[in-house]
């Protein structure tokens, strides 16, 4: 049984791969500075590169976890989230609201997918 992890760092990995299936870590914007669209936006953006590291892509998504700070975004991130998912694709999707690690930080994005 062999685990393979990306992007190592001392408390967590990016990226663990098992039998073909992407275990992604919660991914989170960089710049917290952004509304919840970007946030998003940037979010999404790390789970594409990540994914396509791994040997995958969005539309093999297999499930989807969103925290969200405030409840109040959830519209603003499924405009932004409607944009990106493929269509026919969409995963099974959890979307909750949570108290983050930063009050800055508005949303935390969990996927887990399958390999191509």
């Amino acid at each position: 049984m062999t685990i393979q992890r990306l992007h190592v760092g001392k408390r967590l990995s990016e990226v663990a791969i098992h039998n073909g299936t992407i275990y992604l870590a919660g991914q989170l914007a960089e710049d917290t500075t952004q509304n919840i669209e970007g946030q998003t936006r940037e979010s999404l953006g790390h789970i594409d590169r990540l994914l396509v590291e791994a040997g995958s892509d969005k539309h093999h998504i297999l499930s989807c976890q969103i925290y969200l700070a405030d409840v109040k975004d959830f519209d603003g991130m499924n405009a932004v989230w409607d944009s990106w998912v493929s269509a026919g694709n969409a995963p099974p999707r959890a979307t909750v609201e949570a108290k983050l690690a930063r009050p800055e930080i508005l949303i935390e994005i969990i996927v887990v997918a399958a390999q191509k």
